[in-house]
């Protein structure tokens, strides 16, 4: 997926990665999951578990009860309605083992698919949150979409 130009456009992944990067990432997830502050998820299929995307929440507050999730499907498996049924379990998994209240969503604005994934969801959007998101060498608008533990 590293190699892949639209996950890059539109993930927080550095263009090109750095060698090592993806040791880096995944470290990075395992000290968040012994303190409880970030988890990751590989989405496999099949009895061979091919890979086939990620799911991950990159920040979750549990005092406040709040977590950022994202998740990402390889350019083989686009367009089969993955995305949708990460986001469905990962958000049942937050709100049901977690004990979150708010969910959230940083979604380029471009990345349309990623929209329709959480519209599909029941997310809401909230609004354009100026030049948000940071990249090396890349600042941009994000929108910010969520989901309550009291939403439908």
């Amino acid at each position: 997926m590293f190699a892949d130009p639209v996950f890059l456009r539109f993930t927080r992944v550095p263009e090109p990665p750095p060698d090592g990067f993806e040791r880096t990432w995944y470290e990075r997830y395992e000290k968040g999951k012994a303190d409880g502050t970030r988890r990751n998820f590989a989405v496999v299929e099949g009895p061979e578990q091919v890979f086939v995307g990620f799911a991950v929440a990159p920040s979750i507050d549990s005092e406040e009860r709040t977590a950022e999730l994202g998740y990402g499907i390889t350019a083989a498996n686009r367009g089969r309605g993955l995305a949708t049924e990460v986001l469905r379990v990962l958000t049942a998994w937050a709100f049901d083992e977690l004990g979150m209240f708010r969910l959230q969503l940083l979604i380029d604005p471009e990345n349309i698919g990623s929209k329709k994934v959480a519209e599909r969801c029941g997310y809401t959007f909230e609004g354009l949150l100026r030049s948000l998101y940071v990249k090396p060498g890349r600042r941009g608008d994000t929108e910010s979409w969520s989901r309550l533990a009291t939403d439908p």
